[in-house]
């Protein structure tokens, strides 16, 4: 019996949906989520133009709060944040950020990406990334740098007088006043803890230097970022990139992403 044309073809249709034709349809992998980790004296919200993009882009995007007390104490700290989660996942830390995304180990993690942070080496203060001798350039001295008293203890905050030009001088007067509003001080002994084992060592890192720089020399984010062997590039900024050119930030964390 003939069968005819239309349904020959109706039957061959269904069957290229329901797999039937020997063909499979491979479903396009999940993005993993990306967790951004600010610095010292600033918090979250200096991450919103970045993950505004990432997730614009289909990324899921967590922005934990760094207790900036220490690197022991704050890797802890989003160790508990990505306990609930589901891997992969791209760990993404900023200036003291990146300290503590060196001290996180958790195997969900596939990837490190650092934003004009620092990447410390085992038992290696932060402290030594800005040494004057082997790094000059950083103007996290004092005046600009301050104390006051907090916790019982003593916090280092960039005194507002001096926040735009040292910190973001690549952002509008009306942002570092933002910024300012938002400004988080760091435990003083947070820089000079030791760190714990090297994330970095057994992890793909992306590092992203600021060129411009006027808290981590580039020169030393440079040095950091060689001894990791991290997929390098530069961008004409401030150390608050992550404000001045969140696109160009989250392009590379996308990059990480990807790879």
């Amino acid at each position: 019996m003939r069968i005819p044309t239309t349904l020959r073809t109706g039957v061959l249709s269904a069957a290229a949906v329901l797999g039937l034709t020997g063909v499979t349809a491979h479903a396009e992998p999940a993005l993993p989520t990306v967790v951004l980790v600010h610095g010292a004296f600033a918090d979250a919200t200096s991450w919103d133009g970045v993950a505004a993009k990432l997730r614009a882009d289909g990324y899921r995007v967590v922005v934990p709060d760094n207790p900036l007390r220490g690197p022991a104490n704050d890797a802890a700290a989003i160790e508990r944040t990505l306990n609930g989660m589901s891997g992969p996942i791209v760990l993404v830390g900023h200036s003291y950020g990146g300290t503590v995304i060196t001290n996180v180990s958790d195997p969900k993690v596939t990837a490190l990406v650092y934003i004009a942070g620092f990447a410390p080496t085992p038992g290696e203060p932060a402290l030594l990334e800005i040494n004057p001798v082997q790094f000059p350039g950083s103007r996290l001295l004092p005046p600009a740098l301050s104390v006051k008293v907090a916790d019982g203890g003593l916090d280092a905050y960039v005194d507002p007088a001096y926040f735009h030009e040292v910190f973001a001088q690549d952002v509008s007067d009306a942002t570092a006043a933002d910024m300012i509003t938002h400004q988080r001080s760091l435990a003083l002994t947070a820089n000079l803890e030791p760190s714990g084992p090297a994330a970095w060592s057994n992890t793909p890192s992306w590092y992203l230097v600021s060129s411009q720089d006027q808290v981590i020399p580039p020169a030393s984010q440079r040095y950091m970022a060689q001894r990791m062997h991290a997929h390098t590039s530069e961008i004409t900024a401030s150390h608050a990139s992550l404000v001045s050119q969140p696109l160009a930030v989250a392009d590379v964390i996308e990059q990480a992403a990807r790879g």
